[in-house]
């Protein structure tokens, strides 16, 4: 029997015995793991040989090269230098974070699945990880069991599901972790609890400092150096801290087609330029986030993270060419914004997204009525 009628026969057996609300996940992992038997007949659709479980699969390819360096860097954040050693426990910190996220995850979108009686939404094969990494290894399993529940459900079921959510629902999982318990996800002892470790992350020690950033970053035994940061040897939450395993997601996604090159180099711009406005008026005599060279800004915090996988969000970023520009600008803009100008919240990064979000309709209307303004004149 092949893997095909294996899966044919469990659906149709599952859908009419008693447990049949398990049948939108099995009908899921079959889609995820074969090829649909079904294929575009007629207009008016786009045919392509990638269906939506496949573009969201790349993205999770991407996503490797950073969660390889996650699970090493909570290993030896936590203070082991032999590499397997560091791997083991990086593995015992992050493994059930993510569980708990696709587990907690698929729950809610298997009912929602059955309630609405279509199958399950391949969203949630990127928000199961994406929001996991967004996270302090220090976070207890409970509070990602509720942010996951809160992204599933407000962030994104609430509005329809996969392909209608007007906030990026990864994000909206952290922003709600955020708020409702500050102390476990941000400040400067986010990692008390990996045994016992505790330093302040990069961006906490910039933000609290009196005097120039940089002294401040190289001081005692943090070495908090441009290079160090951008290879990821840094705390922070387990996604964001190597720019270098950002990057080579960002080459994936780029040459699959599946990120927007226009939204990550608007970002950058948007970020670069507003940080080297604030470093060139601030002089020499700055202190604190606004003595921070402009590149700084690029290896610290979510800034790269967010950047190539969260801006690029196909649903909740800007769709037109023009949009795309405006929206990355507009976030890379904020971010430095929140991050030099206020103290109480020194990334900056989701909620710069989580307002481009808002604004990514407004932009694209916008494009869309000069476009035909532009194109009526001509008529």
């Amino acid at each position: 029997m092949s893997m095909e009628q294996f899966f044919t026969r469990l659906e149709e057996r599952v859908s009419k015995s008693p447990v049949k609300w398990f049948a939108p996940l099995i009908e899921a992992t079959h889609s995820f793991l074969l090829t649909p038997g079904r294929a575009t007949r007629r207009g008016p659709f786009v045919r392509d040989n990638i269906d939506l479980k496949r573009y969201m699969f790349v993205v999770v390819v991407a996503l490797l090269p950073v969660i390889a360096m996650s699970i090493y860097n909570i290993g030896r954040q936590a203070g082991i230098t032999e590499f397997w050693p560091a791997i083991w426990k990086g593995l015992m910190v992050m493994v059930p974070v993510i569980v708990v996220s696709y587990a907690v995850g698929g729950f809610w979108e298997s009912i929602f699945a059955k309630i609405r009686g279509h199958e399950i939404n391949e969203g949630l094969l990127v928000t199961g990880i994406l929001f996991p990494l967004t996270l302090p290894p220090t976070i207890p399993l409970w509070q990602v069991a509720i942010g996951i529940s809160f992204g599933i459900i407000i962030g994104k079921e609430v509005f329809g599901g996969t392909g209608m959510n007007l906030l990026n629902p990864a994000l909206t999982a952290r922003a709600f972790l955020f708020f409702t318990y500050p102390g476990n996800i941000s400040g400067d002892r986010v990692w008390a609890a990996v045994d016992g470790f505790s330093t302040a992350t990069p961006l906490a020690t910039a933000a609290a400092t009196d005097g120039n950033a940089i002294e401040a970053l190289r001081a005692g035994s943090m070495d908090y150096s441009w290079l160090n940061m951008f290879n990821g040897h840094i705390p922070g939450s387990m996604g964001e801290t190597s720019t270098l395993a950002i990057l080579i997601g960002a080459a994936i996604l780029l040459i699959t087609g599946i990120g927007s090159w226009r939204i990550m180099l608007a970002t950058l711009l948007g970020g670069l330029g507003m940080a080297s406005i604030i470093y060139f008026l601030a002089g020499s005599s700055a202190t604190g986030m606004m003595s921070l060279p402009p590149t700084y800004h690029l290896v610290m915090g979510g800034f790269m993270f967010g950047t190539v996988f969260m801006t690029t969000d196909p649903v909740s970023a800007a769709g037109t060419n023009t949009g795309k520009w405006l929206y990355g600008i507009l976030i890379g803009v904020m971010v430095i914004l929140i991050r030099t100008f206020n103290p109480a919240y020194p990334e900056g990064m989701m909620l710069a997204i989580l307002f481009g979000n808002v604004f990514s309709p407004l932009i694209d209307h916008f494009v869309v009525q000069a476009n035909i303004k532009r194109r009526l004149r001509h008529v």
